[in-house]
């Protein structure tokens, strides 16, 4: 049985930046969380709640918005 105080500790330690968990610790964290793993990986605030909000997406919608994020680089790049 894991001690949920060592849990917390070690938690503490990532949150701290003290250590860094190996991608299967990141792989059961973002499962805890309901997160896709890459959320950990954003560097700001706002993509990581686009990542979030396009995992619940099937894969149809999913491509739907690749397509439509594509379109609007392509304009972007244009003006």
């Amino acid at each position: 049985m894991r001690n949920p105080n060592n849990a917390s500790a070690r938690m503490n330690q990532y949150e701290r930046g003290e250590h860094t968990p190996d991608f299967d610790t990141l792989k059961r964290i973002a499962n805890v969380l309901d997160v896709p793993v890459a959320y950990f990986y954003c560097e700001n605030e706002l993509t990581a709640s686009i990542l979030q909000a396009a995992e619940v997406l099937n894969e149809e919608q999913k491509l739907a918005l690749l397509v439509s994020i594509r379109e609007m680089v392509i304009t972007e790049k244009e003006k």
